[in-house]
């Protein structure tokens, strides 16, 4: 576990190996050429993508969450992704959560240790009460990551799906996950520090994999956010927005429907789609399981 040498994001780029004698221009030129590969690496294991979204769907269909695991800047990356699915996509903090090696304080300060714990990452899991429906998804750059291979040992055991997202080819967590992502992006600029193309890789990951998991179980209509929740004054008019734009109605007509449906979005559309009242069109909703083009 502790030879490096055969990573590919720890081995040094050639492009760079003068980094610190190029001009600021050569090496924002250079960042930029790099980081072009990143979603052709990416577009390589799209069909590996593809598999783990439909077990995502499948785990929220049968009631259970998505839960990413990670150490540092993958840690990081899964907080960052489940913490937006609640205002983008109206879910409960519950259903997607990011665990992190050594709590929520490790998201702004190293925590000595923790990312080489396997039983903290069985242990972490515990705390969440997971089950056999949940889908756990761990995250490392490296591909090694004893926290992150200690609670995919956990979620296998207990007969939860598992997957993972690496940055090298023949990652040591594939071997602990049903469904395993290796996205390839090569040596790091600066050699070792996957903050920059392997952490863009996971957040394009993590970005395909919440968002389309979302569509698939009814938070999309056309390309609107329509389960958004309006928590400020900037949403509360984007709301009204995807309204107009999801039923070409009026403003007026938007901000009224919108009101009337309890500020719920999608209600406030199938409502003005079907020119039901808000009882109706909201058990018409339930039998449609959330997708609005099944009721009309």
């Amino acid at each position: 576990m502790n030879n490096l040498e055969h990573l590919t994001t720890e081995t040094r780029n050639t492009n760079t190996m003068n980094l610190d004698e190029m001009s600021v221009m050569d090496i924002l030129k250079t960042m930029n050429a790099e980081d072009q590969q990143v979603p052709l690496a990416i577009g390589k294991v799209l069909p590996q993508i593809e598999a783990v979204v439909q077990q995502i769907i499948q785990a929220f269909n049968q009631k259970g969450r998505l839960i990413y695991m990670g150490a540092g800047t993958s840690g990081r990356l899964g907080v960052l992704d489940a913490a937006e699915c609640v205002p983008t996509f109206g879910t409960e903090p519950e259903m997607v959560q990011g665990l992190i090696a050594g709590g929520m304080k490790a998201m702004t300060v190293a925590v000595e240790g923790a990312e080489d714990s396997a039983s903290l990452g069985e242990e972490d899991l515990k705390a969440i009460s997971l089950t056999k429906e949940d889908i756990v998804i761990g995250i490392a750059a490296s591909g090694r990551t004893p926290y992150v291979i200690g609670g995919l040992d956990y979620a296998n055991a207990i007969g939860a799906t598992t997957a993972t997202i690496a940055c090298n080819t023949n990652a040591a967590i594939s071997q602990h996950a049903s469904f395993p992502i290796e996205v390839e992006v090569g040596p790091e600029i600066l050699t070792g520090s996957t903050r920059l193309k392997s952490g863009t890789a996971q957040k394009l990951v993590l970005n395909m994999l919440s968002t389309v998991a979302m569509i698939g179980i009814g938070k999309v209509y056309k390309n609107l956010m329509v389960d958004v929740r309006p928590t400020n004054e900037k949403l509360v008019e984007r709301a009204k927005r995807i309204i107009m734009q999801a039923t070409d109605c009026t403003y007026e007509v938007a901000e009224q429907t919108f009101i009337e449906a309890d500020q719920n979005v999608k209600l406030a559309i199938v409502m003005i789609l079907t020119g039901m009242e808000k009882e109706v069109a909201a058990e018409k909703l339930v039998d449609a399981n959330g997708f609005i083009r099944k009721t009309v």
